[in-house]
């Protein structure tokens, strides 16, 4: 599976083991770029999961969509950013060691996700754009 361009701008960023672009509906990988022992497919279905989870939860607290969420664990961290709405329903997702730099990873991610997404630079056959 090839990487689209920006991947690479998160993946670069010190303390970060890998970036996936992942179907939030399914929880299918898109695309990623991931260093070895990393279960690509169960992160992705985590992403995806928890994604619904919390879109339905901040609707019922009437707080709007997220923009980034973190998680932390003993291991290291999952980071997140729901692509913009002409992106469709594309999750941007890094995973990190625990002392990564949150705030130059989540920067990285909303990049990707601002401009990559909207411009559809990733190869996808399998992902035609939806149409509005």
């Amino acid at each position: 599976m090839s990487a689209p361009p920006g991947l690479d701008l998160i993946t670069r960023v010190r303390g970060v083991r890998g970036a996936m672009l992942v179907s939030a509906d399914d929880g299918i990988v898109v695309a990623e770029q991931l260093m070895e022992g990393i279960k690509g497919g169960a992160v992705a279905a985590l992403a995806a999961s928890l994604a619904g989870r919390l879109r339905r939860a901040m609707e019922a607290a009437g707080t709007g969509t997220s923009v980034f969420w973190h998680l932390q664990a003993e291991q290291g961290a999952l980071l997140v950013v729901p692509g913009a709405n002409s992106a469709g329903s594309i999750l941007v997702v890094a995973v990190a060691e625990p002392d990564v730099n949150i705030g130059l990873v989540r920067l990285e991610l909303l990049r990707v996700a601002e401009t990559r997404l909207q411009d559809r630079c990733w190869p996808s056959p399998a992902f035609p754009a939806r149409s509005t």
